[in-house]
C-alpha cells in the first residue's frame, strides 16, 4: 500500500514526504522530479518547450507506473487530479492525502519559491492570486473527490501536517 500525496503547488507534498517515509520506514518518490530526471530538464523548461499536454502525457504513464508500487509515499503535482485515469489508477494501491491551502498562504510559498530560484510555470499567464484561485476553483472538488484524507497546511508547520497524516492511518500496515 501506498501513501499518496495531492494538492495545489506550494501546499508542501514535497516536504511533508520528506518527513512521512523516513518515520514510516517507506521509500518515497516526487513524480514532478521524476518527470524532470526523465525529460532532463526542469518542468518550466519542458512546458515551455512542448506544452502542458506533453507533460501531462509524460505524468500520466508515470503514475500508470507508480501506482503498481509499494510501500511508497508519494508526492504528485498539483494537476495530477485533472486526469480521471490518474486518479482512479492511484486508488488502486494508495490512501490519498489532499494537503490544502489558503490562496494567500499559497501564493506567497511560490513568491518564496521564485525567490529561491525553484521557478513553477504560470498555469494561465494571469495575476499569481488570480491563477491561484481560479485553478482551485476548478480543482478543489477533484482533490476532494480523490483524497480520502484532508490536511489544510494554511496555519501548521511541515511536521505538524505530517503527524496529523500519521495519526489518521487507517492502516496499521503503514507503521514501522
Amino acid at each position: 500500500m501506498n501513501i499518496v500525496i495531492i494538492g495545489y503547488r506550494c501546499s508542501g507534498k514535497t516536504a511533508v514526504r520528506e518527513i512521512l517515509a523516513p518515520e514510516l520506514g517507506m521509500d518515497f518518490l516526487d513524480t514532478d522530479a521524476l518527470i524532470e530526471e526523465k525529460a532532463c530538464c526542469s518542468i518550466e523548461a519542458l512546458v515551455s518547450l512542448k506544452g502542458w499536454d506533453h507533460f501531462r502525457k509524460i505524468e500520466k504513464g508515470l503514475v500508470q507506473d507508480l501506482s503498481t508500487g509499494d510501500n511508497l509515499v508519494i508526492a504528485t503535482g498539483g494537476g495530477v487530479v485533472m486526469d480521471e485515469g490518474n486518479v482512479k489508477n492511484l486508488k488502486k494501491n494508495s490512501w490519498i492525502v489532499w494537503l490544502k491551502g489558503r490562496p494567500e498562504v499559497l501564493k506567497e510559498r511560490m513568491e518564496r519559491d521564485q525567490r529561491s530560484g525553484k521557478g513553477r510555470p504560470s498555469l494561465t499567464g494571469s495575476d499569481p492570486l488570480e491563477e491561484i484561485e481560479h485553478v482551485l476553483s476548478i480543482r478543489n472538488h477533484l482533490y476532494g473527490q480523490a483524497g480520502n484524507f484532508m490536511v489544510d497546511t494554511s496555519d501548521i508547520s511541515v511536521p505538524e501536517a505530517a503527524a496529523l497524516i500519521i495519526t489518521n492511518l487507517p492502516k496499521k500496515s503503514f507503521r514501522k
